[in-house]
């Protein structure tokens, strides 16, 4: 049985005051970052711990140059675009997925790739094209439209694939060192897929602790006390306190689809440009069903708001309530940048727990 919140509490307490000093961990995945402010966990912490959201929103990291490409291609009037419901209110220089279906445009709202390949059976005279966004926890899903699609010879079906990888951009945040990190809670969602194995470059190559995780108050927890332990010891190592869902080398079954129907290539991320090896783009023999390629669209410019510090926040260098737009020019209702439209954006889920930070856990 895991321990309980008020012993893993203590726990890191303990650890914290033994350190000594200021302690700063990235949570990458988005659903973490809900989780903690949802639970208050925040609020919980010692004062020399300090959580950093890190780039674990697809949403958030998707290029401005992408929500431009699927508004073009929405906006086409044989287009049906179907994606998921987070990318529909994400601002681009022409408006957003919303406002283009408010003005009569097909934008379907679906919840698994598979809908968007149906979709293409249900509407053969139209043109259906899946705008797919997410990590390695959405990609198979995808993987596995495309080969349905190909199955059936379904012609009217393509991909604006925006998959990421995770690990990259983990590297990236190191290398550049711009905020400094003693270790990461890295994502449960993802691991199941990629496997915890993942991340031991991170730990021999930058000597980095890390701890997958799940998203109970108390894996949270669980997992910054085993940071914290790593930390004291200054032995930073792979641990994976969520084995219940997580195994070593992850779903061989979901990786054969990627490695069968994506190749890695370098990909643009919001606020963090070019990251090699973090992208996955349809392979040779898929590249029909690619909507870029189809409707012989090309990718321009990333023009953000330069007042808006979506990147900023991305990459752990600010917290939302650090952009002057937060809570007045940029709110749920009226957002600036992603980070408050997407259900797992930091800014979204700091603008709704965080200005009332006490702990639902009543502890």
């Amino acid at each position: 049985m895991s321990p309980g919140i008020d012993t893993l509490r203590s726990d890191l307490r303990r650890l914290c005051e033994r350190v000594g000093r200021r302690v700063q961990i990235m949570e990458v995945c988005g659903t973490h970052t809900v989780s903690i402010f949802r639970n208050g966990l925040r609020a919980l912490l010692p004062a020399n711990l300090r959580l950093i959201s890190g780039p674990g929103c697809p949403v958030c990291v998707t290029a401005q140059r992408h929500i431009d490409a699927a508004l073009t291609i929405a906006a086409r009037p044989e287009v049906v675009l179907a994606t998921y419901g987070d990318m529909l209110r994400v601002p681009g220089r022409l408006g957003s997925l919303e406002g283009l279906k408010a003005r009569g445009a097909c934008v379907e709202v679906i919840q698994s790739a598979r809908t968007a390949v149906q979709l293409a059976r249900n509407f053969p005279s139209r043109k259906v094209v899946f705008f797919a966004v997410g990590f390695e926890t959405t990609a198979p899903a995808t993987a596995a439209a495309v080969l349905e699609a190909a199955r059936d010879n379904l012609a009217n079906f393509t991909v604006l694939p925006c998959h990421k990888r995770v690990v990259p951009a983990m590297e990236m945040l190191l290398e550049a060192g711009d905020v400094l990190l003693d270790g990461f809670l890295c994502p449960g969602h993802v691991s199941v897929i990629t496997g915890a194995q993942v991340y031991r470059p991170l730990v021999e190559r930058f000597g980095k602790g890390c701890v997958v995780a799940g998203f109970e108050p108390a894996q949270i927890l669980l997992g910054l006390v085993r940071l914290l332990h790593q930390i004291e010891a200054r032995q930073p190592a792979l641990e994976n306190v969520y084995a219940a869902a997580v195994r070593d080398a992850g779903n061989p079954v979901a990786q054969e689809l990627l490695q069968r129907v994506f190749v890695i290539r370098a990909a643009t991320w919001r606020a963090l440009g070019e990251i090699p090896a973090s992208g996955l783009e349809l392979a040779p023999a898929f590249e029909r069903f690619d909507a870029l390629r189809r409707f012989d669209s090309t990718l321009g410019p990333d023009e953000d708001d330069p007042a808006c510090r979506c990147g900023d926040v991305i990459r752990g260098l600010v917290q939302p309530d650090e952009c002057a737009l937060f809570a007045h020019r940029c709110t749920p209702s009226a957002p600036v940048g992603p980070c408050m439209v997407s259900s797992e954006g930091t800014c979204a889920a700091w603008y709704k727990y965080q200005r009332t930070a006490r702990s639902p856990l009543g502890v």
